[in-house]
């Protein structure tokens, strides 16, 4: 197992540092590069997890290729081999990077929740509602919904993004647009979840990022990671309770267990923390794609 915290790629500019991605303009495209940073309530914690940044871009390329019928991706290339020769000298880049399109944005979250859970959850235990969707009374923590919604959020800078209603992103864009994103975001959830399914795993919810390219709406960034969905064991699922899980929250739930504050400095996170959250991140993409990392 290795571990990248920061890229520094001299022959290129550097266009952002996200806390995870760093992001560099090849000119007529980006490079998408995965670091093992882990970012929790808003803040990136002083310990990297080994492997991460190779599972969040391995387990993209494998959501990118199951869903190229549904929509169309940013994705050029992912062989090492195709990269610039100036990129060839850094080999910390194969397997945690990506050379994509440059796609016009969308200023949007756009997420999916087929179970009741996170913000979700405490959105309706206030309200009865998510994102302005009425939802059925009594709902328990981590219920299945009668079926999916579309509950986008805000692209924030700094802190949290914070949940619209559809009704907010048609003034942000327009009433086709957002429709147009609603449609797509639920058919890539949807057909996500029952391959999922298929491989004892529940994707509670997730959220995809969106651009425009050519024309077309193409999906980008990152897709159906463990940074970016909750993912249930299907054997350990029980409604009423937060669940066990393939994903961040295992970090957010000992970041909670500790009584952190949320902000700054950020906790140190125990050696066993970081490797049981590799782990997790590994087992994951064994279980999605049904390879080793």
């Amino acid at each position: 197992m290795s571990t990248v915290t920061q890229t520094s790629i001299a022959e290129y500019p550097l266009k952002g540092r996200g806390k995870v991605r760093d992001i560099y303009d090849l000119g007529d495209s980006l490079l998408f590069i995965a670091s093992d940073r882990i970012s929790a309530f808003d803040y990136v914690l002083p310990n990297p997890i080994p492997d991460k940044g190779k599972v969040l871009t391995q387990i993209s390329l494998f959501w990118f290729h199951h869903l190229k019928d549904v929509v169309d991706n940013h994705v050029i290339t992912a062989n090492f081999s195709e990269f610039p020769q100036a990129l060839r000298k850094y080999p910390e880049l194969d397997g945690r990077s990506m050379i994509v399109k440059k796609a016009n944005m969308f200023p949007v979250e756009c997420v999916a929740r087929g179970y009741i859970s996170g913000s979700g959850w405490k959105e309706y235990k206030e309200t009865g509602a998510v994102c302005g969707i009425r939802l059925p009374e009594g709902l328990r923590e981590s219920d299945q919904l009668p079926e999916p919604i579309f509950t986008p959020a805000t692209k924030e800078e700094t802190g949290h993004d914070i949940n619209i209603s559809f009704e907010q992103v048609a003034s942000l864009l327009d009433e086709a647009t957002a429709t147009a994103l609603k449609d797509l975001t639920l058919d890539v959830y949807s057909r996500a979840a029952a391959h999922a399914r298929s491989q004892g795993i529940i994707i509670a919810d997730t959220k995809f990022e969106f651009g425009v390219y050519d024309g077309k709406i193409i999906l980008c960034d990152e897709v159906l990671t463990p940074d970016s969905s909750r993912f249930w064991p299907n054997q350990d699922y029980e409604p009423g309770r937060g669940q066990k899980s393939l994903d961040k929250q295992y970090v957010r739930d000992y970041l909670e267990k500790i009584r952190w504050n949320k902000k700054p400095p950020c906790p140190e996170l125990p050696e066993e923390v970081i490797q049981e959250t590799s782990r997790k991140y590994r087992e994951i993409y064994r279980r999605i794609t049904g390879k080793e990392l």
